[in-house]
């Protein structure tokens, strides 16, 4: 079984944490799988069959030759965030914001020495997931949000920004049909 040492918030031997992860297949394509609130790794099964090309856990495969196992193309890694399955469960309830959550999947990545990888949330996980992203944009190269919520009430003033920003484009290209590229957009526009 396989576990990652994670920092907390403050940097203490207390705040130390173990982060239970597995990993399935082999390849130079790396994706990273956040499961939500109370899940496990286990719940992504049938995803990291169908990207892998295998159920059986990189740690397992003694008795089978690890060339034959997966489909050589992509490695996926899953893990039990802090507090679930086999991870540790910190006391304090300042140790489980997304933004701490996110540092533990970064702490992984670098654990198994990835530099950059695809990954995919879901739910709380896709909130944690876009956490890592603002974090460390340039290690992400895809993002993949399942059943995610942008935040509740804290998202409203976003959205709110974002209907504005589309109502200018709208006016812009309605105004002259001028067309503008999207980094003039950002970097007039953007929020």
């Amino acid at each position: 079984m396989s576990y990652c040492t994670v920092s907390g918030e403050e940097s203490t031997a207390k705040s130390v944490a173990q982060i239970f992860y597995r990993t399935y297949g082999n390849g130079p394509v790396k994706i990273l799988l956040i499961i939500g609130l109370a899940g496990t790794h286990d719940s992504w099964g049938p995803q990291i069959r169908g990207l892998a090309g295998t159920e059986i856990p990189n740690d397992e495969k003694s008795v089978v030759d690890d060339a034959s196992v997966g489909n050589g193309i992509v490695e996926v890694c899953a893990f039990d965030n802090r507090g679930v399955g086999r991870s540790y469960a910190p006391t304090k309830k300042s140790e489980y914001t997304t933004t701490i959550m996110a540092k533990d999947a970064i702490a992984l990545m670098d654990h198994l020495d990835w530099k950059k990888a695809h990954v995919f949330g879901h739910s709380m996980g896709g909130m944690i997931a876009c956490k890592l992203a603002a974090l460390v944009p340039d290690r992400v190269l895809s993002l993949a949000l399942l059943n995610v919520t942008g935040g509740g009430f804290q998202c409203l003033p976003k959205v709110w920004s974002m209907v504005t920003l589309a109502q200018q484009i709208v006016l812009l290209m309605l105004d002259g049909g001028v067309c503008v590229s999207e980094h003039r957009l950002r970097t007039k526009f953007w929020i």
